[in-house]
């Protein structure tokens, strides 16, 4: 088991990777301070797998639990569906000393938290992560949110979690696509922050994908890690926390334009890694040995990395300019200047155009 914190002064969380731990939730949660009355937010897939045991864990521990379901996939990350939970928590009475626990991938885990930081002006919730992706970014951070039809993630709050509960054996049963898309986001971290983790990618590709515990953990504890650290300087995002969207300006832009239901959140992002880093050479920012050392990896471990035909410019252009990081009109890119290295590079419609071609 590994064990590190985000530190957040008086919000400062846990985060735990382990092996075989979903049954002791409830002991954790019954440490938190949370009234008897809980939510537990999943989908029916999930649900399924692990919604007995995680319940079972904490009704033992002397909770209520109160369960949710929501469909599977980013096109139900919603404001309907976020009302349909806030109208379940008050149909059920849940109060503001309630907690929720986020049972799943992204999708849940952004909609669970968004729901806690809004209902009754904001309750606890943890997250329960059952993805790869989620275990090593969407989880950890305090970014909650949900997609609207003209943007991905552009309704949503800065909220933390009060504990980060991992467990990789969740892996065990998630498919092979999302296990590979969960890689993107591990890989993200490699180029901007870790040249390490980068190469400890390339050489251990094969065990990874397995699941053999040591490198799986190392890999999601080291993402954790940097995550971690960004967030602790900037919660907010005013300045360095920024960095961690390398490949999401071009990956958002790609779910917006095919609707949210094309790509796995980590396929658009491996896309939009490699066109960015692809841009960065383009401004003489990085090396054409790096871009297709990034490129090299994206396709090792099975990831997309092109534009599909028949995505318009124009299209791509103009979700891109709604992006957060963009201001007064300006696309701004996280931009590799080697691996392990990145900056915010304010770049002109010409120039990205020309990428996209």
């Amino acid at each position: 088991m590994a064990e590190l914190k985000v530190e957040l002064g008086e919000r400062s969380y846990r985060i735990v990777i382990g092996s075989d731990i979903l049954d002791k939730i409830g002991e954790q949660a019954k440490g938190l301070g949370f009234s008897r009355r809980i939510g537990l937010i999943s989908n029916p897939t999930v649900y399924g797998l692990y919604g007995k045991a995680v319940e079972d864990s904490l009704k033992y521990a002397g909770f209520n639990v109160i369960t949710v379901l929501i469909p599977d996939g980013e096109e139900y990350k919603n404001l309907t569906w976020a009302s349909n939970i806030y109208g379940e928590l008050l149909k059920l009475r849940l109060d503001r000393a309630s907690a929720l626990i986020a049972l799943g991938g992204g999708v849940i885990g952004d909609i669970t938290g968004f729901v806690a930081s809004t209902y009754m002006r904001g309750i606890s919730f943890v997250q329960v992560p059952t993805t790869l992706l989620a275990q090593v970014d969407s989880s950890v951070g305090g970014k909650t949110g949900v997609n609207h039809p003209l943007g991905k993630n552009m309704i949503g709050t800065f909220y933390q979690p009060g504990l980060v509960w991992a467990d990789i054996d969740t892996l065990k049963t998630l498919p092979r696509r999302e296990l590979l898309a969960g890689m993107a986001e591990v890989i993200k971290y490699g180029v901007i922050w870790d040249r390490e983790l980068f190469e400890f990618l390339e050489k251990n590709m094969d065990s990874i994908l397995t699941l053999a515990p040591l490198p799986l953990i190392h890999i999601i504890k080291r993402s954790c890690e940097i995550k971690a650290e960004v967030v602790s300087k900037d919660e907010r995002e005013t300045g360095l926390r920024a960095i961690l969207n390398f490949g999401h300006t071009i990956g958002h832009a790609v779910e917006t334009v095919t609707g949210y239901t094309a790509y796995l959140h980590g396929e658009a992002v491996a896309i939009g890694m490699n066109i960015e880093a692809r841009l960065s050479a383009l401004l003489n920012l990085l090396s054409s040995a790096d871009v297709d050392r990034i490129k090299s990896l994206l396709t090792l471990y099975g990831l997309p990395y092109e534009l599909p035909v028949g995505i318009g410019k124009d299209n791509m252009l103009s979700a891109m300019k709604i992006d957060k990081k963009a201001l007064a009109g300006e696309m701004r890119f996280v931009l590799p200047e080697k691996i392990g290295s990145v900056k915010l590079e304010k770049v002109s419609a010409d120039k990205v155009s020309e990428v996209l071609r």
